[in-house]
């Protein structure tokens, strides 16, 4: 199936403001592309990219002072198929995890083991151990948080969200990514699109949270917001958490004044 995807986003600044966006797919998906990306900013500046410790493509500009817009847009192939479910995946030894899987066993700044561990090991440590305990998290964090835009704070940590039952698509993935590292197993926080491919269509198109875990030798997607396998995920960056993965990173003051994300199916579409 082909995916069309990107975002128009305008922000106002008091004074020139250089910023990073992290907000193209991943550079695994390039083969993948089948309408190049095309970026606009308005007024035109010059942009430059590099790529994080993390891997991820990162777009550095200067806003000029006053309204910027930066606007986005490509179409990629994907295979159409929902989220893999392994049931047979076994969690791997802490002695035997890859090095660069350790890192994703450590607190971070959104995920606080030191105050979960307890809770974690309580709930979950007669769990069976492998793709059972891991979607036994999710099932919890789905049924304990009350999801609600209107409560997002970009303050609150997954301890937060444990205590305070609600959140967004963020607050989940910190919450089952903080429960799956005190129970040993390597997870990692992820930016991307997820279009209502396959279910019905909820609420305007935005960026979204999920999950990798490290099972059975390899990264497996959970979503402890949604909850079920679906179709056309998108990657745009992985991290620790979101402090690893911010859409935008701004070295001054701004204001957000429009925010507009589209992730939909343009199979039986020409390509534009």
């Amino acid at each position: 199936m082909l995916i069309r995807l990107g975002y128009d986003i305008t922000v106002t600044c008091p004074r020139p403001t250089p910023m990073i966006s992290m907000m193209s797919a991943e550079r695994a998906r390039a083969p993948d592309i089948r309408v190049t990306e095309r970026l606009v900013t308005t007024p035109s500046v010059d942009t430059t990219s590099y790529v994080d410790l993390f891997g991820n493509v990162c777009r550095r500009f200067v806003a000029p002072e006053g309204d910027f817009t930066i606007w986005s847009d490509c179409t990629i192939e994907d295979d159409g198929l929902p989220d893999p479910v392994d049931l047979s995946a076994e969690e791997v030894p802490v002695p035997e995890l890859p090095d660069d899987c350790l890192v994703y066993l450590a607190g971070s700044r959104y995920c606080e083991t030191d105050e979960l561990s307890q809770v974690a090991w309580d709930l979950f440590g007669q769990t069976p151990p492998g793709w059972t305990r891991v979607q036994a998290i999710c099932d919890f964090v789905h049924d304990r948080l009350a999801f609600n835009y209107k409560t997002a704070s970009s303050t609150r940590s997954a301890h937060d969200a444990y205590r305070e039952e609600i959140g967004v698509c963020r607050d989940y993935a910190h919450l089952a990514i903080a429960l799956c590292r005190c129970m040993n197993i390597p997870a990692r926080y992820i930016n991307g699109y997820l279009g209502d491919i396959g279910v019905p269509i909820g609420s305007p198109d935005d960026f979204c949270a999920w999950m990798e875990v490290y099972l059975g030798g390899r990264w497996i997607t959970f979503d402890p917001r949604n909850n079920k396998p679906r179709i056309g995920r998108i990657v745009v960056a992985r991290g620790r958490d979101a402090a690893d993965v911010p859409l935008l990173t701004s070295f001054g003051p701004h204001q957000l004044t429009a925010f507009r994300v589209w992730t939909y199916d343009v199979s039986d579409l020409a390509p534009a």
